[in-house]
C-alpha cells in the first residue's frame, strides 16, 4: 500500500497514543490542580480504548506510512500492564516504540518495557534544582525519584534517553544552564521546549515565553555549541552539539519557529478519537468503529481522515501572534 499524504503533501509516519487520561503530576502548563482536582471527571475503563483497539489502529495506519509510535498519557506508566501492549505492537516490523514519561514509576518498569521491546524513552524533567522542579510538577515530587529513573532506563538499555523541559519565564529558566550541565556528558539529550499552549490552559501568557535561539545563546556562552542538521524530515527539534564534543541539546520552538510545514504526526487519545493536529481540540472517533468490529470501515475512515487533513495550527496562530501580544485578537482553533 502506498503512503498516505495529506492536501499539503506531507505523510503520516508519526502516532502519540494516550495509553491513559491520568497524571500523577499537576503541573501548571498541563494539568493545573485548580482544573484536574479530586472532583475531575476521569474516564472510567470501559471508555479507555484496550490494548487489542489500540494494536488494531496501528496495524490499519502501518502499512498506511506509520513508523514511528510514541506512548503517552497523561502519565503512561500509571496504565496497568504496559509492556503487555509493548509488546504486542513490537510484533509489527519497521516500527520504532517510544514512551514519553515523567519518570516516577520508571525506575520499577524500565527493564520489563525494554525486554518488552521498547526501543526509546523520553523523560519530562523541567529543572534538577529540587525545589523548582517540586514547584513545576504540583506533587511535591523530588527531583531524585526522575533520575533514578532515568538512571535505570539507561541501564535496562533504553539510552541515549531524550530529556524534555518546557521551559517558563520567570519559573525555570535561571536553571536551563544547570540542566544542560547535569546531562553534559551523559550521552542523553536535553531539549528544551518554549512553554506553549498545551491544552489551551496557559491563556497564552507570551511574556512567559523564553525563545528557543535564547535559550541556545543562555547554554552557548557556558557550554558552546554549534548547529547540526535534523536527523529526518518533520523532526521537531533544532539540534546543536557541545563542540567539546560533549553531545548534544535540542529547542523545540513550537512558538516562534513553529514547523507544521513537515508536521507527520497525529494522535490517538485515551479514549479513541484521532487528532490530525497536536493541538486540536476535536478529533474523529473511532472507538465506535473499533467495537463494531469493521476492519474495513476502519481503515477508510482512517484514509479519509489523513486525506482530508490541512493542519497547520501553529503556522496560523504564530502569524497572528504580534496581535495576540497587544490583545487584539482573540485566538481560537483553527483547522479542528
Amino acid at each position: 500500500m502506498t503512503d498516505l499524504r495529506d492536501r499539503r503533501g506531507r505523510p503520516l509516519r508519526d502516532l502519540r497514543v494516550s495509553v491513559t487520561d491520568r497524571c500523577n503530576f499537576r503541573c501548571r502548563y498541563c494539568m493545573p490542580r485548580e482544573v484536574f482536582g479530586a472532583d475531575f471527571p476521569f474516564l472510567p475503563r470501559d471508555q479507555i480504548l484496550s490494548f487489542e483497539e489500540i494494536t488494531r489502529v496501528v496495524r490499519g495506519l502501518h502499512p498506511r506510512g506509520l513508523r514511528k509510535l510514541r506512548l503517552t498519557g497523561g502519565e503512561p506508566l500509571l496504565r496497568s500492564g504496559l509492556p503487555t501492549l509493548v509488546s504486542m505492537l513490537h510484533e509489527m516490523p519497521d516500527l520504532e516504540i517510544a514512551l514519553t514519561t515523567n519518570g516516577t514509576l520508571l525506575a520499577a518498569q524500565a527493564a520489563d518495557l525494554a525486554a518488552a521491546g521498547l526501543n526509546r524513552i523520553t523523560v519530562s524533567l523541567d529543572s534538577t534544582d529540587d525545589a523548582v522542579f517540586r514547584a513545576m510538577n504540583d506533587a511535591d515530587v523530588p527531583v531524585a525519584q526522575v533520575l533514578a529513573g532515568i538512571e535505570a532506563a539507561a541501564q535496562a538499555g533504553l539510552a541515549p534517553i531524550k530529556i524534555n523541559a518546557v521551559v517558563r519565564r520567570g519559573v525555570n529558566d535561571h536553571t536551563i544552564v544547570d540542566l544542560a550541565r547535569h546531562f553534559h556528558g551523559s550521552g542523553h539529550v536535553v531539549r528544551f521546549i518554549e512553554f506553549m499552549d498545551v491544552g489551551a490552559s496557559n491563556g497564552w501568557r507570551l511574556d512567559e515565553v523564553v525563545p528557543g535561539r535564547e535559550i541556545v545563546r543562555m547554554i552557548d556562552a557556558a557550554l558552546p555549541l554549534e548547529p547540526i542538521e535534523p536527523a529526518y524530515r518533520g523532526e521537531v527539534a533544532r539540534r546543536w552539539r557541545y563542540r567539546d564534543g560533549g553531545g548534544e541539546v535540542g529547542v523545540i520552538t513550537s512558538v516562534s519557529q513553529p514547523f507544521c510545514g513537515d508536521c507527520t504526526r497525529a494522535r490517538l487519545s485515551a479514549e479513541g478519537s484521532l487528532y490530525t493536529c497536536l493541538f486540536a481540540t476535536s478529533g474523529t472517533d473511532l472507538r465506535t468503529l473499533l467495537r463494531q468490529g469493521d476492519t474495513a470501515a476502519l481503515e477508510q475512515k482512517l484514509d479519509a481522515i489523513w486525506s482530508a487533513r490541512e493542519d497547520r495550527y501553529s503556522e496560523l496562530r504564530s502569524e497572528q501572534t504580534a496581535g495576540l501580544a497587544s490583545g487584539k485578537i482573540e485566538m481560537s482553533y483553527i483547522g479542528g
